[in-house]
């Protein structure tokens, strides 16, 4: 039911995108946020979702969540995600913290892809090859807020409209991203994105950092992580996808059992990440679970369950003491991220599901976070 209550939020958000402005203004509710930072003539806002005890915080620059509040097993309330301690860190990231990333999340080879015979080129931020978008991705630009609930299941839903040529990707795109909480300790991220114009590939992820025991304390390497998947999609030393799908039995990239990251990381040269193809069993909506992570400290649990084919493991391998909320520093391998997402560098790998959608084509994507307590 959770499921369903996101995607309705999104789909009547979506039909706004055809009316007249006047209607989506009043769509636009909730007030003035709470703090507010000037970037030109557009403001960085700061939106909080409720529910108890249970908290999360996103602003409407890159549409990133900054932070997740949660009791632990003594009733302590800890945010569990990494973030910066002010706006203008985010405004000048390079680690994507929270971040909603597109057009393309993950890499692009070469930074060059063809549609339909015509090549376009892509900005290079990552060696030779494009990373998220580029440059300035849908991490690094306003969005607007389209609508706005307060009450007992809170959501905001953000729009952006990305231009045609924007970091050498082709036609115009509307992109929409709801976050709703669904229920106790359990909220929703539902992305929907419409060609304009022309075909283009479209590949957004949640770039979120999870530390359990709480943002800023230690590594998340004695946590214990299980991804419902038993295949990989290989990676050279650029970490592009060799094209292949290999499975997992016998290789340290082996968590369909619940283990710790850290005792078999020194295998994985470094430090993992890499997209893994989900094959768990799906419900009427395509949706499965993706992922379990839980850390003894504190007792905490996060359930990942998504409709995407992939998801990215990311063990935060060039985090190297940044600074963020509070003081905290970030050391390497002070937090994970489960992207979920299609396959990276789909545009040069035919056998992989396609990416690229044309005008008339919605893409969806969906993911649900449940958190409890171990014993509970």
């Amino acid at each position: 039911m959770a499921a369903m209550s996101g995607r309705s939020v999104a789909t009547v958000a979506w039909h706004c995108l055809g009316v007249a402005t006047v209607v989506a203004a009043v769509l636009l509710v909730g007030g003035t946020p709470a703090e507010a930072r000037k970037e030109g003539k557009q403001s960085i806002g700061y939106y909080e979702l409720r529910r108890g005890e249970f908290s999360i915080v996103v602003a409407n620059w890159g549409a990133t969540i900054l932070s997740v509040n949660l009791p632990d097993k003594n009733g302590h309330i800890d945010d569990v995600v990494l973030g910066y301690k002010n706006i203008g860190s985010y405004v000048n990231d390079t680690t994507y913290f929270g971040a909603l990333v597109g057009r393309v999340a993950n890499r692009i080879a070469g930074g060059r892809f063809t549609v339909k015979g015509q090549a376009y080129h892509t900005y290079k931020n990552d060696g030779n090859n494009t990373l998220h978008g580029g440059h300035r991705g849908f991490n690094q630009v306003f969005w607007s807020v389209r609508e706005r609930v307060t009450g007992q299941f809170p959501y905001i839903t953000f729009y952006y409209r990305s231009y045609d040529g924007e970091q050498g990707f082709p036609g115009a795109l509307d992109v929409l991203v709801t976050y709703k909480i669904d229920g106790d300790n359990s909220y929703s991220v539902t992305m929907y994105a419409r060609p304009v114009d022309k075909p283009t590939p479209v590949n957004l992820a949640q770039h979120t950092y999870w530390n359990l025991r709480g943002h800023g304390r230690g590594t998340i390497l004695d946590h214990s992580v299980q991804i419902f998947a038993s295949a990989v999609t290989p990676v050279g030393a650029d970490l592009i996808p060799t094209g292949a799908v290999a499975p997992v039995s016998g290789t340290p990239f082996d968590f369909r059992a619940p283990a710790a990251p850290g005792a078999r990381i020194a295998d994985v040269p470094g430090g993992y990440d890499i997209n893994y193809v989900v094959d768990g069993e799906a419900d009427g909506q395509g949706v499965r679970k993706v992922a379990v992570v839980s850390e003894a400290t504190s007792g905490r649990v996060l359930e990942l369950w998504s409709d995407q084919p992939g998801v990215q493991f990311y063990t935060g391998n060039f985090l190297k003491g940044d600074e963020g909320k509070g003081g905290a520093r970030y050391v390497k391998h002070g937090g994970l991220c489960l992207e979920t997402q299609d396959y990276p560098d789909a545009v040069h790998n035919p056998k992989f599901p396609t990416e690229i959608y044309r005008k008339g084509q919605v893409y969806k994507h969906y993911m649900l976070y449940k958190f409890s307590l171990a014993n509970k």
